[in-house]
């Protein structure tokens, strides 16, 4: 659920005192209506956004649209159409495309890694690897397109990786360190680089094994060491190009950096819905 604390932020950003352009150049009350256009193939999110900007900015506009998130648009589908105040539809337009631009470019990049790995007994899962101030937004774009998220920020589970284990001399030590403290509903997930790291690690009593940067063959080897009781996670180096060479290795998550930090946002456009540049054409600006 995008909160709408986060989009006036954003909003108070682009507009400081006021949209001077628009204020100058359009009476108050002026009507209009508007097309937000796709203008290349993907997956489209961030469908919520026009309307809560809207609903912001004084609540004389309206957004309709026959899509879902996450549904496929195709290069010239109309995603939706946007009526009420110009005032209002000009100075919400920077912000509301740039959101979803971004957060379908990454449900996009997420749909595109699940069909090239192919598998549908592991799921595909997002990293901190995000925007700063845009994390619940690339991680709500990684859940429309089909992935799932793995844990929110450096609060929410622990994650011991080589310089914990390093200063604690050992998986073992550095557990053991943790659960001394640690509450019962925080799961602990520990990174792991050989095949005797694994089996410390199942024998410490991890929730989750995470090989890290270790290579297809590396894993099915391994993989039979771990219980099915605990979790297992690929990551590090894996890019699109190389994620079906990770198919049928046995694990249950792959977390994938690239599906937030080298997303492409998806092309979308907002112009006159009589297809006439007069009041809305926004794309060069």
């Amino acid at each position: 659920m995008i909160k709408k604390n986060k989009l006036m932020e954003y909003l108070l950003e682009d507009i400081g005192g006021g949209d001077i352009s628009t204020e100058l150049i359009f009476e108050k009350g002026l009507a209009s209506s508007g097309v937000f256009l796709a203008k290349e193939d993907g997956i489209i999110a961030g469908l919520e956004i026009p309307q809560l900007i809207y609903e912001i900015l004084g609540n004389d506009a309206n957004f309709t649209t026959s899509f879902r998130d996450g549904d496929e648009v195709r290069k010239g589908d109309i995603i939706g159409y946007a009526t009420g105040e110009v005032r209002t539809m000009l100075t919400g337009e920077r912000v509301i495309l740039n959101l979803m631009q971004r957060m379908s470019g990454i449900a996009t990049q997420t749909s595109k890694a699940i069909q090239l790995l192919n598998d549908s007994k592991i799921r595909i899962c997002d990293t901190r690897k995000t925007m700063p101030g845009l994390r619940l937004f690339d991680k709500q774009a990684v859940k429309i397109g089909g992935g799932y998220n793995h844990r929110m920020g450096l609060y929410d589970g622990v994650m011991l990786k080589d310089n914990h284990i390093a200063y604690c001399g050992n998986i073992t030590n550095a557990v053991k360190k943790v659960k001394e403290s640690l509450g019962h509903m925080i799961k602990i997930e520990v990174e792991i680089e050989s095949q005797a790291q694994v089996e410390e690690a199942v024998t410490s009593g991890v929730d989750i094994i995470m090989f890290d940067n270790r290579s297809p063959e590396e894993i099915r080897n391994w993989i039979h060491l771990i219980p099915p009781t605990i979790i297992t996670e690929i990551s590090g180096g894996i890019t699109l190009e190389n994620i079906s060479h990770y198919r049928g290795t046995g694990v249950n998550y792959i977390s994938l950096g690239a599906v937030t930090h080298s997303a492409v946002a998806l092309d979308i456009s907002f112009n006159s819905s009589e297809g006439v540049k007069k009041v809305f054409s926004f794309e060069n600006d």
